[in-house]
């Protein structure tokens, strides 16, 4: 047996009591924890081959124990809180401490015998090894652009079972001892339409876990194995104790939240049914799902890992949006389910295009949490939707899928306005510059602007929704979208209005027009067809007729508000002067009073 297979075998880890380690030493391995998974993430980005890696960034980096538990993540993408978790409980599952090794790495993408929340997210996780000993994990997920299926970008909205969203892998070995397995390699790459996209972004996944494992290495070298480890405990116990402190000083009782998504894909007239009771008993939380509809036959069902997520993300954003992310947030969270349910699917359930399920889920959370916590509050935002365009360019003749996810306007909140042009929530992919998709993709942009009075009015007004228009240059293509609330429009609270709903249309004011519902699949296109996306605007906050007229008539400056709008909605007549707006403060006064009396 040579010396390096003698260094690689997978002995089981030890186990390792709390020491003494000071406060300082152990706020330092946090900052360390945290600043290995930021250098992590930083070289998937930079190395990404795909554009929904490198200029999107959807993906998370994470470094794991041995059981699998998050000891540290950089939060890009909440819903990977959950996900990693599972994926790597996947693994133990397969394998036995004796077949993990120095130089391996695993890979899944399957939703229930991992953790990914839908097909194209793959997870790579490779073990780290500190002088012969296993001591944890380097993990990465990041979403391909094609993983197969029926449609390109593999989010069929059509689909009823996920044996129809694509190529899925139970936990696997890829490299083993530091050899690639490419048999694998040429299985994946046969499944998708962009194959050296996709095998070149898990190779860079491999690579940023391998940066990962070196850090992780130095850093033991630096503080002591057993510091680093013995450090794991305490600092779940710092999460976990300052999420309950907070928790205890709200007041004892339960919320409810509800919200419903525009359709499954398949019954689009169906609207689906997302319902929480959030019980709450000194820094106890339970949270109830078993009000949510049946499982769909369409793909917008989601996991437990899913939900678990979500719970995660809403609680951070309550308690610390700076919060440690690690198992102590996982240990506050208790989850009761339904079985069968739109939250907790039997296999084999569709669940690939998710998104806005855990969208509506969250802002069903934040519902039933502002009944606990009144002083922070948010209205609803846009959720998120992606645009899928597929084909072969008549330039290369390669294969090409244009994957791009966007948001809209964020809903008011306690104090402050939405922002316009954003992701919300649990969404922090980027947009594609509009540089990045006319150079890379035969598409050319002629829109992509804010929409005036897509915010819901209100004290706090919510953020604008965006519209971005595109034509479609190369030979048939192949269109899918995957959005919501264009029916169910955002949500506004305290006598906030609603946002604008969202839009999506082929060749717009034309005799050839076509609407499109939010989620649909396999539209043809034509060189020269122009599809037209309107993202939703925030809900607002608070009475229309209690915002400041300063800020209205700031608002009509900007073009975020007409001046019919601000007069209707608002009370504030705004006069033009040449090219100047200016308040008329006696008409403004007037028809504020008037308001007032008749309500």
């Amino acid at each position: 047996m040579s010396q390096r297979e003698k260094v690689g075998r997978g002995r089981p880890p030890r186990q390792y009591h709390m020491s003494q380690i000071d406060p300082i030493t152990l706020q330092v391995i946090q900052a360390r924890l945290a600043g290995i998974v930021q250098e992590m993430q930083n070289s998937l980005f930079r190395t990404g081959f795909s554009t929904i890696i490198r200029e999107s960034q959807d993906a998370s980096c994470a470094i794991l124990d041995c059981q699998g538990e998050v000891v540290a993540q950089h939060v890009v993408l909440p819903l990977h809180m959950g996900a990693f978790p599972a994926c790597a409980k996947g693994v133990l599952r397969t394998y036995s401490s004796s077949e993990i090794h120095e130089g391996d790495a695993f890979i899944t993408n399957h939703p229930y015998l991992g953790g990914s929340p839908h097909a194209p997210d793959m997870a790579v996780l490779t073990p780290i090894f500190f002088h012969g000993e296993w001591v944890g994990f380097a993990a990465n997920l990041a979403h391909k652009s094609d993983i197969g299926g029926p449609v390109p970008g593999s989010c069929w909205s059509q689909a009823r079972e996920i044996f129809q969203e694509g190529l899925h892998l139970p936990p696997i070995k890829y490299i083993h001892r530091f050899q690639p397995n490419r048999d694998i390699e040429t299985i994946i790459g046969a499944n998708s339409r962009t194959p050296e996209l996709v095998v070149g972004d898990m190779r860079g996944q491999v690579g940023a876990d391998r940066l990962g494992e070196r850090r992780f290495q130095e850093m033991m070298e630096r503080y002591g194995k057993e510091t680093v480890l013995g450090s794991y405990q305490l600092l779940f116990a710092l999460t976990e104790a300052k999420v309950r402190s907070e928790i205890a000083s709200w007041p004892n009782g339960s919320g409810e939240g509800e919200r419903f998504i525009d359709s499954d894909g398949i019954e689009l007239d169906k609207p689906v049914r997302i319902h929480v009771r959030i019980e709450k008993n000194e820094d106890r939380v339970l949270f109830d799902f078993t009000g949510c509809a049946n499982q769909t036959k369409g793909p917008a069902n989601i996991r437990p890992t899913v939900v678990r997520a979500a719970c995660s993300y809403c609680l951070t954003s309550l308690v610390d949006p700076a919060l440690a992310i690690n198992y102590g947030l996982a240990r506050v969270i208790e989850m009761r389910f339904n079985e069968g349910s739109v939250v907790n699917p039997h296999f084999p359930a569709p669940v690939n295009t998710y998104n806005p399920t855990v969208h509506a889920l969250v802002e069903a959370l934040l519902e039933a949490f502002s009944h606990l916590t009144p002083y922070k509050k948010v209205a609803d935002g846009c959720s998120s939707r992606s645009i899928i365009v597929g084909g072969r360019s008549n330039k290369t003749g390669r294969g090409y899928v244009q994957y791009e996810i966007f948001g809209g306007g964020s809903g008011a909140r306690t104090g402050k306005d939405g922002v316009s042009g954003t992701n919300v929530n649990q969404s922090n992919a980027r947009i594609a510059p509009v540089e990045i998709i006319e150079s890379e993709f035969s598409t050319r942009l002629h829109r992509f602007e804010l929409i005036p009075d897509s915010g819901g009015a209100g004290k706090f007004r919510g953020g604008l929704g965006f519209v971005r228009e595109y034509e479609f240059l190369d030979q048939e293509a192949r269109f899918s979208l995957r959005s919501t609330k264009h029916s169910v429009a955002p949500k506004g609270i305290e006598g906030g209005l609603p946002g604008k709903t969202g839009w999506c249309g082929l060749n717009p004011k034309t005799e050839k027009e076509k609407i499109l519902p939010s989620r649909y699949s396999d539209l043809t296109l034509n060189p020269g067809d122009v599809v037209c996306l309107e993202t939703p605007g925030g809900g607002g906050m608070g009475n229309p007729l209690e915002r400041d007229p300063m800020m209205v008539l700031r608002d009509v400056r900007n073009g975020y508000v007409s001046r019919e709008k601000a007069e209707q909605l608002y009370g504030v007549v705004i006069e033009r002067s040449g090219d100047e707006f200016l308040m008329n403060e006696s008409l403004t006064r007037q028809i504020r009073k008037r308001a007032a009396l008749s309500c």
